[in-house]
């Protein structure tokens, strides 16, 4: 065959399979668009019960999860959608994963202090050794376990979605992490700020407890966001949010860790001879573009505050809008909001038999756990942190 006959042959093959993807894809955004509209609607009526204003503290991703599996498990939906969601769980999600890294900035964990650090440690490595191991003792799925720890001790959903790829989980263990640190994180976001101003002290640890306690970077905002409007205090929402910040930076460290975890397990269960793992296969290439726009992120941060213009061109007007547009829209909203979509269109209801309630007690367990070590250790180092 002619070379230009092959090259026509090739450019149409892809052109199809192109093709072939956009119903599913252009489906899964659509349920996208739809639970984030729905996303708005309940946090700002969860926002009004309570006699409060402001930004809905309610993911969109969650949401479009659930509208996914619902339309999935009610309506017939058509066998070309499949190539599409495939897709969208799978190119799209890392592409998402990627630029969620442009709204991380090591300066955060400098604004804290390190006063603040051992509390964000501390929480963090609670989360990933007590809820591993209560997954252990309840005989469920190991990487079901990995992803409610990683959810619950770093930075909800936005953790789950990342850490999913890089342990080859499924669709049903994603689905019911997320359900957790919705759930385990909405009971938080609702009831810490009362708790909170009920037995702690000072404003900076009220702030550490909320921005460790709390699952969702959405919900810490929340709980923040409450506990300013209801008594008057803009401390706690610094500390919170920055502290928040801190916990979602070591999600670039735990993701390799957790991949490196999963597949020396997995190499036991098989029985396989222990190979030497290359830093090629801990960390994935979607890791090393997250890392990649957090170290952009890093550096804008930097030049911003010499030279007043991060990379000598935006000033910072400019450089927070793109890094919001990027981190906020295009990454946790377009793609993640997209792939997760695609995850619930994807899910039959049917996996979930035989699973029962057990997550929801690891989930459950990890929340508690988390949030005690988190209240312990902001009394301890609160009087060091000042924002």
């Amino acid at each position: 065959m002619p070379t230009f006959a092959k090259a026509s042959t090739s450019a149409k093959a892809t052109a199809d399979k192109t093709v072939g993807k956009l119903p599913g894809v252009l489906a899964a955004f659509v349920v996208m668009l739809a639970g984030f509209w729905l996303a708005d609607q309940i946090g700002h009526a969860i926002l009004a019960a309570q006699g409060l204003t402001g930004s809905s503290p309610v993911s969109g991703v969650p949401v479009a999860i659930v509208l996914g599996l619902l339309l999935r498990n009610t309506l017939p939906l058509p066998a070309s959608l499949a190539p599409g969601l495939k897709f969208a769980t799978t190119t799209i999600l890392r592409a998402g994963i990627v630029l969620v890294g442009i709204r991380l900035s090591l300066f955060d964990v400098l604004k804290l202090g390190i006063g603040g650090l051992p509390v964000v440690l501390a929480a963090i490595a609670t989360g990933l050794l007590f809820v591993t191991w209560v997954n252990k003792k309840l005989g469920l799925p190991p990487r079901l376990g990995t992803l409610i720890a990683a959810g619950t001790s770093i930075c909800g959903v936005t953790a789950i979605v990342s850490v999913a790829p890089a342990i080859e989980a499924d669709e049903r263990e994603v689905a019911y992490a997320v359900a957790n640190v919705v759930a385990f994180g909405l009971f938080g976001m609702l009831f810490y700020p009362y708790l909170a101003h009920a037995v702690l002290g000072s404003s900076e640890t009220i702030g550490l407890f909320l921005g460790t306690a709390v699952h969702d970077t959405s919900q810490v905002v929340g709980a923040a966001l409450t506990y300013k409007q209801v008594y008057g205090d803009d401390v706690v929402l610094r500390v919170a949010t920055v502290t928040k910040l801190t916990r979602n930076i070591f999600l670039a460290a735990v993701i390799p860790f957790l991949t490196w975890q999963h597949l020396r397990s997995t190499q036991s269960a098989v029985g396989a001879a222990k190979k030497k793992l290359s830093w090629q296969s801990l960390v994935p290439g979607f890791v090393i573009g997250f890392l990649a726009m957090a170290v952009m992120r890093s550096i804008g941060d930097a030049t911003l505050g010499s030279r007043g213009a991060a990379f000598g061109i935006w000033d910072a007007a400019a450089w927070a809008s793109i890094t919001k547009q990027l981190g906020d829209y295009w990454a946790s909203q377009v793609l993640l909001g997209t792939a997760m979509a695609a995850v619930g269109l994807n899910t039959n209801f049917a996996v979930f038999k035989g699973v029962g309630l057990k997550p929801f007690a690891v989930g459950m367990a990890g929340a508690l756990a988390v949030g005690s070590v988190g209240m312990l250790m902001a009394v301890i180092f609160g009087r060091f942190v000042h924002l």
